[in-house]
């Protein structure tokens, strides 16, 4: 696809061009006042072009690239303001709580400036019960451990393992989770 304006060619199929508008138009339709739970996962359902299990909590504003690249399981709960760049795939699983203002992006851009236009991505997943707090960065061909904690406002480079917490700019793991702590 040729963007008109720069001249410059930006990977993707037509196809693709028009799936990222659908998706950008039902966001904001979905974004555009209160709806109802039901009437979210009813916006999700056709964004993403799949099932959404009745128990898919979000609250809108929610912004997707890419709906047909997102998949959600079971009890997932996203707070507000959250964003999903979504082309290289982002899988969701059951139990997940993704706090306010969180950013994952499958998308990413070669560092050489001659291929810099080129659109690159790799899949995320956020694997069952984990929970990424207010403000994470999460980045491509990440993959978020089970019942891993990712601390407020880190950034994700690499894989997260199981039943750890992560924290900083790279996020870095800080502990085990503990069972036993009561917060």
């Amino acid at each position: 696809m040729n963007d008109k304006t720069t001249g410059k060619d930006y990977v993707g199929s037509d196809d693709l061009y028009a799936d990222v508008q659908r998706t950008m138009r039902l966001c904001a339709e979905m974004n555009s006042g209160y709806h109802t739970e039901a009437e979210v996962r009813g916006y999700l359902r056709e964004i993403t072009r799949s099932e959404v299990p009745d128990t898919v909590r979000v609250f809108p504003p929610l912004n997707i690239n890419y709906g047909p690249g997102v998949r959600f399981g079971n009890d997932c709960f996203l707070n507000f303001g959250c964003t999903l760049l979504a082309i290289g795939g982002i899988t969701i699983e059951d139990d997940v709580f993704i706090g306010p203002h969180c950013v994952l992006a499958t998308e990413y851009h070669p560092e050489d400036p001659a291929k810099r236009h080129t659109l690159l991505t790799k899949p995320i997943v956020v694997k069952r019960n984990a929970w990424l707090g207010a403000d994470v960065k999460v980045l491509a061909g990440v993959t978020i451990g089970e019942n891993a904690i990712v601390a407020a406002g880190s950034v994700v480079t690499k894989d997260v393992p199981d039943n750890m917490v992560v924290a900083g700019s790279p996020a870095k793991v800080i502990r085990p989770i503990d069972p036993n702590k009561n917060d």
